[in-house]
């Protein structure tokens, strides 16, 4: 996510490795990453030289032979940018088997639509939440089924016989986005839905309709993970916190956000949404989480612009935060 909530030249495989191990020494459960595959008009904007966007599943094997119990999730891949769904699944699928079942796919739409019109300019009139939709189903079919057939609007296979099939049964998938469609496609299609800054209030009333929708399907609602992604700052005052967030290249992110993932949420602060403060507010900003349903965080975004500081906000979340959940 260099260039995003990251400066350009962030960290290479190096450090990235430095990173995982060190998310492994602390106990992390696991790490995340995004899937961008060309700048958008925001970074270009702001910086002179484009930054590096590696891509997830290379990047986590390459990860995972230099980890054990680590585990890797996608938050998100976009699916409406891979147009081989059958090569996509066999990525997955090798992922999986190489890193010892360590993998969970993330799957959205994408925050910046310009992107995927980058890619695909002749697909300019599709709906990428139909293309997601899609995508999941068929690789469930993938997933699921010796001999798979698929005939759909965006996608078309016959007679694939694909293994093998991930380690994990079933490979844990969760759905992204913060819209009433992508709680729909979780349930439907999922083991978790995983929202992004969003507020406790309006996490509550999504999961309330995840739990309807559960039910009138026939689903266990306990068998899904409430996800989210959250930016964590922690500082010795409150004050400090939201300055130390301000100043980084995330808060610049979630401006941007304000046009996508977080359109429908204007008026809402972005120090109250997400783990902001002093580790004693943040322990009770994650207890209201805990109270309204959710099971995981899925993504705690650290707001600093250094290696450093990525290190000490990861070593204050594990020996501060963790032991107290």
């Amino acid at each position: 996510m260099e260039g995003m909530i990251y400066p350009t030249d962030f960290a290479g495989p190096e450090e990235l490795v430095q990173i995982a191990r060190l998310a492994e020494e602390l106990r992390f459960h696991s790490v995340w990453g995004n899937d961008h595959m060309t700048t958008q008009r925001y970074v270009r904007e702001e910086f002179a030289e484009p930054p590096n966007y590696w891509e997830p599943l290379v990047t986590y094997a390459y990860l995972a032979a230099e980890t054990e119990s680590l585990r890797f999730g996608t938050g998100v891949l976009v699916a409406p940018m891979r147009r081989d769904i059958v090569v996509l699944a066999k990525q997955i699928a090798t992922l999986d088997h190489f890193s010892g079942g360590r993998f969970i796919l993330g799957m959205g739409v994408g925050a910046y639509r310009e992107e995927f019109e980058a890619l695909h300019p002749t697909w300019e009139l599709a709906h990428r939440g139909d293309l997601l939709e899609e995508s999941v189903q068929a690789l469930r079919t993938l997933f699921e089924n010796r001999v798979a057939n698929w005939q759909g609007d965006y996608f078309q296979f016959k007679d694939v016989e694909m293994y093998p099939k991930p380690l994990q049964t079933p490979l844990p998938i969760y759905i992204g986005g913060n819209n009433p469609n992508a709680v729909r496609r979780a349930v439907a299609y999922a083991q978790g839905w995983m929202p992004a800054g969003m507020p406790p209030d309006l996490l509550q009333k999504h999961v309330n309709r995840a739990r309807e929708l559960a039910a009138q399907q026939g689903r266990d609602f306990n068998e899904l993970e409430i996800a989210p992604q959250f930016i964590f700052c922690v500082d010795r005052t409150h004050e400090a916190a939201v300055r130390r967030f301000r100043q980084s290249q995330m808060y610049n992110h979630l401006v941007s956000l304000k046009q996508s993932t977080l359109k429908d949420q204007a008026g809402v602060s972005f120090v109250e949404a997400n783990l902001i403060g002093t580790a004693s507010e943040v322990l009770e900003k994650v207890q209201r989480l805990q109270e309204v349903g959710v099971t995981h965080l899925a993504g705690t975004l650290f707001a600093v612009n250094e290696l450093d500081e990525l290190f000490e906000q990861m070593h204050i979340f594990s020996e501060e935060i963790a032991p107290n959940l």
